[in-house]
């Protein structure tokens, strides 16, 4: 049998077969003072079959592999609209996707049916792909740089690190017997890594890539090779249903924070953290039913199920004052009047609709200046397709609006800047 489908087979197991039914739960993460709290739990993969291996594209963004039509393709959770899309169609299977910086795009390792596996770059705007690596056989990845990839590689006789180089087109084999965590330390140029040299000790180390330098940082919990690293520099690591921080060069020893026996996560793997350290996402086996949470139940796409967006809100935005003014449901539509005054002038407005068409919902708008000239043409909208309808969530492409009270709303906006996308967030309150 060819040596990279011997290597394929050994993923497939070490993947697939060893986390049965995993799930990525979200949650908020509070440590201001000494403490270390969880909040705002959700299963955002909420699937059956494996999904792991998150990583954070941004802070607004999960990236994660999830399985989908007898495969295990890329799924993206936006963390402000609560809604998971794909970013692949491929045949194969894809794993640990990992932004890679300066592009707009992530790299992952592709498992294609007849057992092929390689390193693939992969568009974020369209899905495309572009091969990256094809031999020596990745298995986990990080960047150090945009030319600089630190892996660990399938040999026959397990992981093995390595520094691939994209401008030399070469590798160089840095130590064998390692594991599949690998992370950039945070305030740093080093990239730490689990060795397994030791069969009774696993331990975290750190590596420059540059001059090749290791050093020891600490002891893994007992056979338990997954972490991450807090923006403050302190590792994360859990173990059956606990977690564990360790801060080097002040702690001598794990210290327990909390146990997630509460939402009943057991076996917890894999752990991603934000850049700016606002959210954890947990990998383990079971969770509690979220199916109980009315922003995971899709309702019927009419306007009697979005009726709560009617009424006056007003809000701060923009550095000025948000007025939007919507009407109840009435002739298979709603109307709403929207303008922001600053410094005691309008700065533009809008006319918006929501209309039933074909058995869904779509929302249209048209900008005005303050003196009423218009920003569209005269048959131009611009339109925003209704993907989902929750209790207290519409999600429209490009705009959210999601019901926190009877008086309380918050409206989430696209805005594309020369290519890339950011969020406006408008937080209202009814007159």
């Amino acid at each position: 049998m060819p040596r990279f489908v011997l290597l394929g087979i050994f993923l497939i197991s070490f993947i697939g077969f060893s986390q049965p039914d995993t799930e990525v739960f979200l949650f908020d993460l509070d440590r201001s003072g000494d403490g270390f709290k969880l909040r705002n739990y959700k299963n955002v993969s909420e699937n059956k079959g494996y999904d792991n291996q998150p990583s954070f594209l941004d802070n607004n963004t999960l990236l994660f592999s999830s399985t989908r039509k007898g495969q295990t393709d890329i799924a993206k959770f936006n963390l402000q609209y609560g809604v998971k899309s794909w970013l692949n169609f491929t045949p194969g299977s894809e794993y640990s996707p990992i932004k890679i910086p300066g592009e707009n795009a992530v790299s992952a390792i592709r498992l294609d049916e007849d057992g092929t596996q390689q390193l693939f770059k992969y568009n974020l705007s369209n899905g495309e792909s572009k091969l990256l690596i094809s031999d020596p056989v990745v298995g986990y990845q990080i960047w150090y740089s945009d030319d600089i990839l630190i892996a660990s590689i399938l040999e026959e006789d397990g992981l093995s690190l390595i520094a691939q180089y994209f401008k030399e087109d070469k590798y160089y084999k840095l130590q064998k017997k390692v594991g599949r965590s690998l992370h950039k330390i945070p305030d740093s140029n080093r990239i730490s890594y689990i060795s397994k040299e030791d069969d009774n000790l696993w331990e975290i180390k750190s590596l420059d890539p540059i001059s090749g330098s290791t050093e020891g940082i600490m002891g893994t919990l007992p056979e338990q090779e997954d972490m991450c690293w807090l923006p403050d520099g302190t590792i994360l690591m859990g173990y059956e249903d606990i977690l564990y921080t360790f801060r080097p060069e002040k702690d001598v020893d794990w210290i327990e924070q909390l146990r997630l026996s509460d939402y009943n996560i057991t076996n917890i793997s894999r752990l991603a953290v934000s850049p700016d350290g606002s959210k954890l996402a947990v990998v383990g086996e079971g969770g509690l039913n979220s199916k109980a949470d009315d922003q995971t139940e899709i309702l019927k796409p009419s306007l009697e199920n979005i009726a709560w967006i009617a009424g006056n809100w007003r809000g701060e935005a923009l550095g000025g004052i948000a007025e939007e003014n919507w009407s109840q449901p009435n002739g298979d539509s709603m109307m709403a009047t929207f303008r922001i005054i600053k410094d005691d002038k309008v700065m533009f407005y809008e006319i918006e609709i929501i209309r039933e068409v074909n058995n869904t919902l779509i929302l249209q708008l048209k900008h005005f200046n303050n003196d009423l000239t218009g920003w569209e043409s005269k048959d131009e909208t611009v339109d925003f397709p209704l993907k989902n309808i929750f209790k207290n969530k519409v999600v429209f492409e490009g705009m959210t609006f999601e019901r926190l009270d009877e008086t309380h709303m918050n409206v989430y906006v696209d805005v594309d800047n020369e290519g890339t996308t950011s969020t406006l967030k408008f937080e209202y309150t009814r007159q």
